[in-house]
């Protein structure tokens, strides 16, 4: 099945459905430092770099999913908070390309803050304007007065293109990133296809680390941790605990352990050391300050994010039992967000950084697309027999 990408960043979401099984038409990418990345790692010959509101759609023929992250800046907790009223919303002309293109199903990834209350009617809009791409607005209506009318649409007549539409706040730790990461993940899929969706199910659970870490100990047993350096069990820990031992008695949580930063850079040899690794090297200047920490070697790393005026420094810096902090590398960061370690971020450590911090854990888009190629592909394999069938009568 064919994907094209858009809003596509350095390709995390891309990759991700790569290796679901997709093939890529396209990819359109405003930023040059992506577009590098994306020409790095992919087709080069497929990457249009330009406003989207300049790319032909109509260049392309049977694209069945279209997938990407529109900017979440206008709706980022961090942000302005602006919205509908932010010129990097780009969501119309993600809106836009269902439109024209008429895919069998498409995904898209954004920011926790979408759903925050303030947006709720604009979030609205975007759901129903994906249900019913094709539904115009009335001329020289704004998007409200087109809210009002997608609302009262069981009552119009509408016999344009229909998408069942599911939208679920994600955190990426549950399904095996190293990072708790929190997402909303739209997934919309042409109505006449007749495919029913649901996310998929979660395969890791923090109940498991804490398990592996303070009731059975074999967390640290596989690290190889010594009891000096691990992670001490404060208070709230050791209530966990207790709660988790009365809810599963002997038998342990039946899901994978959250994946720590410890686990993702297993293997990994320290940045000062002589090692051969084109993107792990060392940044000095990693300083704490209120709010700003460090993400724990042993739990999931806190959200590695792109900022708004640089790198911040919490979020992307590892932190050792003994307090000191240091800032992780490229090839570390593409650890947390699951990238392989030979795909290629361009661009200086900063830049690097930014689109790392932008991208969707490869894991994720993967893992999102399994479930997605697998429920189309069966109902694609029962439309064959059936057509098979009627071609034998």
């Amino acid at each position: 099945m064919k994907s094209l990408e858009i809003f596509s960043g350095a390709g995390g979401l891309a990759k991700g459905l790569e290796l679901a099984g997709f093939q890529h038409s396209a990819f359109v990418e405003f930023n040059k430092h992506a577009c590098a990345s994306l020409c790095e790692n992919f087709d080069a010959k497929k990457v249009y770099f330009g406003d989207i509101k300049d790319f032909d759609l109509s260049a392309l023929a049977d694209v069945d999913i279209v997938a990407g992250g529109p900017p979440c800046q206008p709706f980022s907790l961090g942000g302005k908070h602006k919205a509908d009223q932010d010129n990097r919303d780009m969501f119309p002309y993600a809106i836009r390309a269902i439109e024209q293109l008429i895919p069998k199903a498409f995904v898209f990834e954004n920011v926790k803050g979408l759903l925050r209350e303030s947006f709720a009617d604009y979030f609205e809009y975007i759901i129903l304007r994906l249900t019913y791409p094709g539904f115009a607005a009335k001329p020289n209506a704004d998007w409200k007065e087109h809210l009002s009318d997608l609302r009262s649409i069981s009552q119009l007549a509408y016999a344009g293109t229909k998408y069942d539409v599911s939208f679920n706040l994600i955190n990426a730790a549950n399904y095996g990133v190293p990072q708790t990461r929190e997402r909303v993940v739209i997934v919309g899929i042409r109505a006449d296809l007749g495919v029913p969706w649901s996310f998929p199910a979660e395969t890791h659970s923090e109940d498991r680390l804490l398990w592996e870490m303070y009731v059975s100990g074999e967390y640290w047993k596989r690290h190889r941790v010594p009891k000096s350096e691990r992670l001490p069990i404060t208070e709230l820990l050791q209530e966990k605990v207790a709660r988790l031992k009365d809810k599963y008695g002997m038998f342990e949580p039946e899901q994978q352990p959250w994946r720590t930063v410890r686990d993702a850079l297993h293997g990994i040899p320290e940045p000062t050391t002589q090692h051969g690794i084109a993107d792990h090297i060392y940044h000095d200047g990693a300083r704490t300050y209120p709010g700003h920490t460090g993400s724990d070697i042993d739990w999931p790393a806190k959200t590695i994010k792109a900022g708004g005026h640089g790198v911040p420094g919490g979020e992307n810096m590892i932190r050792y039992p003994d307090g000191s902090v240091r800032y992780f590398t490229v090839c570390e960061a593409k650890r947390i967000q699951t990238f392989p370690d030979n795909f290629v971020i361009k661009g200086a450590w900063g830049e690097a950084m930014r689109q790392i911090g932008n991208a969707v854990p490869v894991l994720l888009g993967e893992t999102i697309g399994r479930e997605l190629a697998g429920r189309l592909r069966v109902r694609g394999d029962s439309v064959d027999a059936r057509l098979s069938h009627r071609a034998r009568i």
